[in-house]
């Protein structure tokens, strides 16, 4: 079967996540309209085998990598350097843009690092439904005269607009390999990462916009019973005036967050879930190398 890697890189919020969760029609990365969602490196696993012959399929490991920003802390140059590094890593560049290479220094920063690397490339403009179409004509012609990409395709990541032609070309730049995950595989991380995930997403998604990038999210405690599952998180916050903040008024935003990812969990786990959240205040741990160890943003 021919079988590669591929990731998934550009600017904060120009809809990494939304577009790898479009092509595995499962959602395994978070997604919300605040930058720097994406956090960790999250590995989604697409595969096709047309009536179940293994010699005519095809597996794609897709990347999504955290959105490429010039760092404030340290844990912004964890994110910026893993996306980075997943250059030297893939067999094909999907580099996302949603905007003319003149609004911003970000994506001709990535363009220049682009320009040195081998591997082939193709250039994703999405979110053209909210485009008109002159203008996403002139952006693919500034980027068609830079003569970088092997192909440029348009696409809605949030309609599902032209993602499956994207993959059809995808496979074009694939070879013979071996079928590195089982079929019904969409991602390699376990349960409880994608658990904290869609806790830290509900956060985003309620919060002001300070508080959510100051959040951490820690699985204490994971227990499969027959007809429940019983999850214990901590979450982290910076200040104790943003603890105050996700708490709410009588405890009304915490209800809000852990109910939003019940649901969510419960569709994940196929059982019914029993969440407890508690919020504790570690100061300034985007910056200190040990809890972002602990957190599993880097190594020790």
């Amino acid at each position: 079967m021919k079988t590669g890697f591929i990731g998934i890189v550009g600017r904060p919020n120009v809809g990494k996540s939304t577009l790898l969760n479009a092509i595995l029609g499962e959602k395994i990365a978070i997604t919300t309209d605040k930058p720097q969602t994406t956090r960790n490196i999250i590995r989604g696993i697409y595969t096709d085998i047309p009536d179940g012959d293994y010699d005519k399929g095809t597996q794609m490991i897709f990347i999504d990598t955290p959105g490429i920003h010039k760092p404030h802390s340290k844990l912004g140059n964890f994110m910026t350097d893993s996306a980075i590094n997943t250059f030297k890593e893939v067999d094909v560049i999907l580099f996302l843009v949603d905007d003319a290479i003149n609004k911003g220094p970000g994506d001709r920063y990535i363009l220049e690092m682009l320009k040195e690397i081998d591997t082939p490339k193709i250039l994703v403009i999405n979110k053209i439904d909210t485009m008109k179409p002159e203008y996403f004509q002139s952006i693919y012609e500034d980027y068609s005269k830079m003569e970088v990409f092997d192909d440029i395709f348009g696409t809605s990541a949030l309609e599902g607009k032209n993602v499956d032609r994207l993959i059809s070309r995808l496979g074009d730049f694939l070879e013979e390999g071996p079928m590195y995950f089982p079929e019904d595989m969409v991602t390699d991380h376990p349960e409880r990462f994608i658990v904290s995930e869609i806790i830290r997403e509900k956060i985003l998604l309620y919060l002001e916009d300070e508080v959510p990038h100051g959040v951490a999210i820690e699985i204490e405690s994971y227990k499969e019973e027959p007809n429940i599952t019983r999850i214990g998180a901590v979450i982290y916050c910076e200040r104790k005036s943003h603890k105050g903040i996700i708490i709410g008024k009588q405890g009304k935003k915490l209800k809000g967050i852990g109910k939003a990812a019940r649901m969510e969990i419960e569709a994940l786990v196929g059982t019914k879930v029993f969440l407890e959240l508690w919020v504790k205040v570690k100061e300034n741990w985007r910056d200190s190398d040990f809890a972002l160890s602990n957190f599993g943003y880097k190594e020790e």
